[in-house]
């Protein structure tokens, strides 16, 4: 028991190495088996590179704890450290608020999730599909082929529209037929067009209607739903298959028209 309260330096003891070389193994060891359990729980919820980050930022949280724990076993006194760290955090901070700032949004977004690897978004008025997210930003791939950086903290703060959320969406149209054409029949060419589209849902069920009586037309909208994926290639394909049927039925759609009365003034002689 002599050899392990021997003086190394100061008040340190061979004692207080071994049980702080100890320690430090001991903690090392649980934070690899705290990493792995931690993948395992993070695999069902994040991707591969989401739960890379997670799992990094939890062993730095760890090991700086542990080296806090183990350095005063060992004579290291902390308060100089702790007010020399506070003045550098201090003035790190004041240099680079928007580097913490995409930080802490980065680790909210692959907390909430509000968007994922693959999904067409609107972020900030920028359409396009998420490509990555990262710790510091994310990035879209614009539907013109354009890579466009956002930086997280923007990300968390503006409005997103995420189109593939939900398996299903609605696209309409408002399709303008002529005064003097039979707008029962219109409906009932619409509705057996879109019938016959495989892609268009039945439930929920497309709805065509009389919705204005405009100035040259009488207009119907029509609301179609169709599969997420698909939305687009539906929406352009069945556009051109009504306006071909009407123009087989006999139904038109017209230009804009004016009627203007002459009124004819006899002058007095």
């Amino acid at each position: 028991m002599q050899f392990f309260e021997q003086i190394v330096y100061a008040d340190v003891t061979i004692a207080h190495i071994c049980y702080a070389l100890g320690l430090f193994i001991l903690g090392i060891l649980l934070t690899k088996f705290g990493n792995m359990y931690l993948r395992r729980m993070l695999k069902e919820h994040f991707d591969r590179d989401q739960s890379a980050v997670i799992v990094r930022l939890f062993k730095y949280v760890i090991i700086t704890i542990l080296f806090l724990t183990v350095l005063p076993l060992l004579g290291v006194d902390l308060s100089g450290l702790i007010v020399a760290g506070g003045i550098i955090g201090v003035a790190v901070g004041f240099a680079s608020q928007s580097i913490l700032s995409n930080l802490i949004s980065g680790i909210f977004l692959m907390i909430e999730r509000p968007i994922k690897i693959g999904d067409a978004v609107n972020i900030d008025s920028v359409d396009g599909i998420v490509d990555s997210i990262n710790i510091m930003s994310t990035t879209l791939r614009g539907f013109d082929g354009l890579y466009v950086r956002i930086p997280n903290s923007k990300v968390f703060t503006s409005d997103i529209s995420n189109y593939d959320t939900n398996r299903v969406r609605r696209f309409q149209y408002i399709i303008g037929i002529r005064y003097q054409d039979d707008a029962n029949k219109a409906i009932k060419v619409l509705k057996q067009v879109i019938c016959d589209e495989s892609l268009a849902l039945v439930n929920p069920k497309p709805r065509v209607f009389v919705d204005e009586l405009a100035d040259s037309s009488v207009n119907i909208k029509v609301w179609v739903w169709a599969p997420a994926s698909e939305w687009i290639t539906v929406k352009r394909r069945l556009l051109w298959k009504l306006k071909i049927e009407l123009e087989k039925n006999g139904i038109e759609i017209p230009f804009p028209q004016r009627v203007v009365w002459m009124n004819n003034v006899e002058e007095n002689s």
